[in-house]
Order: structure tokens, then C-alpha cells, then sequence
């Protein structure tokens, strides 16, 4: 194998453009070098790490020529951790970035030459997330809380997030000398030892109410009553504090079991308006700020007039479901894990809309039965997960046609890809609208608007 650089040589290199994981791209005779912490229009000296067949990696030695986007990143742990990519670029640099990102990928991916508009940013890009799942372990040195370095499950131990609540940090900080007082062990995932595997942070923007999740490797441990005592004096607004037990060998994060352990079941927040309760397990977005600017894109994209009929696939709680049924004349749900239905349904009774209906099971097999039973839609919203919308589903979105398609997605690599089985299926794509959700990272959310074309 021949390259045209090889491990340990120094190199002067121009950066073209940054990778989904944040890495600068540079090229040498036409061979991709991926360097983290490079960003675009910058000249820099390297140092390569490491060759494979069509593509190497390498590390900055020099910064010759900055980016006229830089800035010194504000958080300590920046680097280390995983959690942020771009905290180094200014946030316009950010926003530039991921406009221009999703635009190539439409091109590149899905054929499609379409509208990206500017992506709609935060005026506060900081302290947005409403949930953190915090890793703890125990070291040589004593229990560590934080989060892994990037593409591993080495835990950065650390006291603050830049884009955590307070009580996350809180949480983060304290918890670590606390648990060794009580006699609570952090989880040793190597060895499969000690209690303590995560806490998890969750907290209504509009109503303060926050709640903990312990999840822990067994139900019963002798701890309990002092960690109680202990979350209520380190978050003294808590309103909830849960277990969730997870006694798999698994880098999964929750387990099968929740037990409410002190306050409510769950808690509230409200977004447009719309008052939803969210447990320990919900999904729920984690910028409530950006999610109503995702959401009242995607109604005004829906282009409700009171009359139409409408099929939320994958809705989980009902969150983008519920937007839409106050301007519809009736909303169909549909989602897979059967306790998002159970909250969908409790969240339509809590804000009393009497025009939705709720379906457990896979979207690519509840919406065709729907069809075949009448209940057509003339508006359908797909909001997946990150792989995008299962084949059977677009090809029903394509037997069915239905006037508009509104596609929320959390990767523009599978929307382009699912965009362009639409377009040859009979839609238009008119325009896409990202929305930078998650500031300081590299992730960026979009919203496609796509219309049928009449034979």
C-alpha cells in the first residue's frame, strides 16, 4: 500500500472543510487527513498519526494561518471530552458551517438541487440541554463522574458543562465525594463491579421541576434513604427522584425496571403552549428553546387550515403530534415503543384535545392498515431516528400519496437519502430548513417540506 504520506512525517497541509465529528479535512495528492481541532481556511503543520489505504489521521503541531472563526474555547474540559466538537469556532462559524454541511449533503447524498436556508440559531448557545446522562465509575483514585472522551468509555472526570443546567453540575461535582461517605459504590463497568451505573438529569424549562434517575446494577441497595437525603440537599428543587436498574452487561444506558423512589412519577413542561409530562424514560427533546422553533416549523410547513387529516409516524410522546392537532382537524400517531403511546395519550387528555388518536406499533405496518381501513391523511409528518424512515414506510408515503410530506430529522445523510426515494416516488422536495438544536456540536436538525407532483 503506497500513500502519499506516511506515519510520523511532518506536514503543511490547508484546511478544506470539517468531517460529521468535527475533525478538520485536509488533502495531500488527493488522500484525505483528518486532524482534530483544525478548522476550515486554516494553514496548518501536522504530524501523521496514522495511514490506512484511503484516508490518514493527524494531529496539529502549528497553527500557521487561523481561520478568522476561531475562538478559544471557554470550557477546561474541551478536548478531553467528547461531548462538544466545535466550541473552538464562533458560533456564526458554527451556524455557517452547518448550513453549508446540510447543503453539500443534499447535493452529494440525495441529487437534490433544493432551497437550505440559514440555519435558525439560539441567541444563548450555552446551558441549553434539559437532560444529561452522567456516567460514574471508580478509579485508583476514587469515584468519577463526567462524560467519555470522544469514541470511547473513558470517563473525563469534571465538575461543570457548559451546556448542562445547574443541577446536572451540581449533580456532576458532589455526587462523587457524597457517594463515598454513604458507602454507595460507582459501577466498575470492566469488572462489572459496584451499585451507582448513571444519574440522569432531567428539568422542565417553563416549570423548574427537575428530576434524578439513579440507574443502578441491582433493584435493592442499602444506601437508599441517604441518597435521597443526599439529592435533596444537593438539588434542593427536586421534585423527583427515581431508580432505574440495569443489571445487563451493557453499555445501554436504562434498564427494563423504574421505581419512583421519592416525589412524582414524572415531571412538566410546557413548549408552545402545549403541557406535557415526561418520565424517566420519555423522549423528549433536549433544547426546549429550539424544539418550539423545530416544531412551529413543521406546523407552518403542515399548512393547516382546520380541515386536514394528519399521520404522525414515529410521534413518541406526542410532542410534534400535539402541535399539529391545534390547528388540524384530527391528528393519527403512530410509534413503536408502547409506553410513548401511553404518554401520547395521557399528554392529548392533559391539554384536553379530543381530536388525536393513538397507535402502538411499526409505522411501516400501522399506517398501510390505516389506509386500507380509510383513515387516508392529507398531510404526513415523519420525525425518525437517526437511520431515518424505514423502506416500507416511504414506499407507503408513496403508494398513499398524501399532498405534503413534512420530514423532521436529526441527520441530514439519511434525509437526503430519504428525500431522493421521494422524489423518484413521485414528490418535490421545496425547501429545507435547518435548526441548530444542538449548539457547540456538530448535529444539526432539519425540516424538509416536500409536495406531491400531480400526474
Amino acid at each position: 500500500m503506497v500513500t502519499p504520506v506516511k506515519k510520523n512525517d511532518r506536514k503543511t497541509v490547508y484546511i478544506e472543510d470539517l468531517t460529521h465529528d468535527g475533525n478538520g479535512v485536509a488533502k495531500i495528492d488527493g488522500y484525505p487527513l483528518f486532524i482534530r481541532g483544525a478548522l476550515p481556511q486554516e494553514t496548518v503543520e501536522v504530524h501523521v498519526l496514522k495511514t490506512l489505504k484511503n484516508y490518514g489521521f493527524a494531529k496539529v503541531v502549528e497553527i500557521l494561518e487561523s481561520s478568522p472563526d476561531r475562538v478559544k474555547a471557554p470550557c477546561i474540559y474541551f478536548g478531553p471530552c467528547g461531548g462538544c466538537q466545535l466550541q473552538h469556532l464562533s458560533y456564526e462559524g458554527q451556524l455557517k458551517w452547518k448550513e453549508n454541511m446540510v447543503r453539500n449533503v443534499m447535493k452529494r447524498i440525495g441529487k437534490i438541487d433544493v432551497p437550505v436556508l440559514p440555519v435558525k440559531g439560539m441567541k444563548d448557545p450555552w446551558n441549553y440541554r434539559n437532560k444529561s446522562q452522567i456516567p460514574f465509575s471508580i478509579t485508583e483514585t476514587g469515584p468519577v463522574a463526567g462524560f467519555y472522551k470522544m469514541k470511547s468509555h473513558e470517563i473525563v472526570d469534571m465538575e461543570r458543562c457548559l451546556i448542562q443546567v445547574s443541577e446536572a453540575d451540581s449533580m456532576m461535582a458532589n455526587l462523587k465525594k457524597e457517594l463515598t461517605d454513604i458507602g454507595l459504590q460507582p459501577y466498575n463497568e470492566a469488572t462489572h463491579q459496584g451499585m451507582l451505573r448513571h444519574v440522569v438529569v432531567r428539568k422542565g424549562r417553563v416549570t423548574g421541576e427537575v428530576m434524578i434517575v439513579l440507574i443502578t446494577k441491582s433493584r435493592k441497595f442499602p444506601q437508599k434513604e441517604q441518597a435521597i437525603e443526599v439529592i435533596q440537599r444537593l438539588v434542593p428543587n427536586v421534585t423527583s427522584i427515581v431508580q432505574n436498574v440495569n443489571s445487563e452487561k451493557t453499555n445501554v444506558i436504562f434498564g427494563n425496571e423504574t421505581i419512583t423512589l421519592w416525589g412524582k412519577d414524572s415531571i412538566e413542561d410546557t413548549i408552545g403552549g402545549v403541557r406535557f409530562e415526561i418520565s424517566a424514560r420519555s423522549f423528549y427533546q433536549v433544547n426546549p428553546v429550539q424544539t418550539e422553533v423545530l416544531y412551529k416549523q413543521a406546523l407552518d410547513y403542515a399548512q393547516l387550515t382546520g380541515d386536514e387529516t394528519v399521520i404522525d409516524a414515529y410521534c413518541g410522546i406526542g410532542t410534534i403530534s400535539l402541535f399539529l392537532a391545534q390547528n388540524a382537524k384530527s391528528v393519527m400517531g403512530v410509534e413503536i415503543v408502547e409506553q410513548a403511546i401511553e404518554d401520547a395519550k395521557r399528554n392529548a387528555e392533559l391539554n384536553g384535545f379530543t381530536n388525536t388518536y393513538f397507535e402502538a406499533g411499526p409505522a411501516e405496518e400501522v399506517i398501510p392498515r390505516w389506509y386500507k381501513e380509510g383513515k387516508e391523511a392529507d398531510v404526513l409528518v415523519v420525525d425518525p431516528p437517526r437511520k431515518g424512515c424505514d423502506e416500507a414506510l416511504l414506499n407507503t408515503i408513496i403508494e398513499q400519496r398524501p399532498k405534503r410530506v413534512v420530514y423532521v430529522s436529526c441527520n441530514p445523510a439519511t434525509l437526503a437519502r430519504d428525500l431522493r426515494i421521494l422524489e423518484d416516488g413521485g414528490y418535490k422536495t421545496m425547501e429545507v430548513q435547518p435548526v441548530d438544536m444542538f449548539p457547540q456540536t456538530t448535529h444539526v436538525e432539519c425540516v424538509a417540506l416536500m409536495s406531491r407532483v400531480e400526474k
